[in-house]
């Protein structure tokens, strides 16, 4: 879903005026009025300097933003010979656990390691997270995984959907957006994946069905986005994306919220919010 920067300032809004809102701006304007904290990183690829960041080096809950990384984490075993995206994973309904519209309807047939990859980042599909999970040996196998990428940071404990919690000052299952940001640009433009490996990864975060109300709806028309959300306990709200506007080079961003007593929609608006700032920082001249 895209809108015009006039049409998302409206749509994005929460109180208050937002046309000449900074990043900054935005997120301290959220903390006010929903509580909590905002933590935000927005990053040119391949340009360190070109930095926009609010709390960017605190501590937020993961929650399903953890989901993008690990099929990073199942395409590198694949791209070394060691799993097919067309490996089929059975499973049975003993398996199942909340929020999981797509592995609850294929329990007869399985589903192919591909598929699981698709529907935990396209519609954020639980039981396909843990099933992958269990593929690269469980949130400790993750977490080594990260630390062998040179993400020193991110940390997954527990499975779905316990990992949600969110729990204020828990440091279990959590991230920075900085850290985030970085892992992301690894992925999708380094060298640990092939380039075909690459682009699939690319292309399931394009397909994400269930972020049209975030920072989706502050993109003006022709940009591109490929992204990844999160919820959970205490007010956390979160997503992870790529954002590439026409003719010009990529950039990676994270936003993550907790410690609020908002509802997902005025949370969603929030992210929205900051969306719009984001768009202005990366338009400026």
């Amino acid at each position: 879903m895209k809108h015009t920067i006039a049409a998302c300032l409206v749509i994005a809004g929460l109180a208050g005026p937002v046309q000449a809102e900074t990043i900054e701006d935005a997120a301290r304007a959220i903390e006010a009025e929903l509580g909590g904290r905002v933590g935000v990183a927005l990053r040119r690829q391949g340009s360190p300097a070109e930095f926009f960041g609010y709390r960017s080096d605190e501590r937020f809950p993961l929650s399903s933003t953890f989901k993008a990384p690990l099929c990073g984490a199942i395409l590198t075993l694949v791209d070394a010979g060691e799993d097919q995206l067309d490996r089929v994973i059975g499973y049975t309904s003993a398996d199942l656990v909340t929020y999981s519209p797509v592995t609850e309807a294929r329990v007869d047939s399985g589903m192919s390691v591909g598929e699981l990859c698709e529907a935990t980042i396209t519609l954020s599909d639980n039981t396909a997270g843990n099933l992958l999970l269990q593929r690269v040996g469980g949130p400790e196998g993750f977490t080594e995984y990260l630390r062998a990428i040179g993400d020193e940071t991110t940390r997954l404990d527990r499975w779905e959907t316990d990992l949600n919690e969110g729990t204020p000052g828990d440091p279990r299952d959590t991230t920075t957006p900085e850290a985030m940001v970085a892992t992301l640009e690894k992925l999708l433009f380094g060298e640990i994946l092939s380039e075909s490996s690459r682009a699939q990864l690319n292309a399931w975060m394009e397909a994400d069905q269930v972020a049209d109300e975030l920072l989706r709806a502050s993109l003006p028309e022709g940009w591109i986005i490929g992204d990844k959300t999160g919820a959970g306990g205490h007010g956390s709200r979160s997503i992870i994306a790529v954002i590439r506007r026409p003719h010009d080079t990529p950039w990676l961003a994270a936003v993550y919220l907790t410690g609020n007593e908002a509802d997902m929609p005025t949370r969603n608006r929030a992210i929205a919010r900051i969306g719009a700032a984001m768009v202005r920082e990366i338009a400026a001249p």
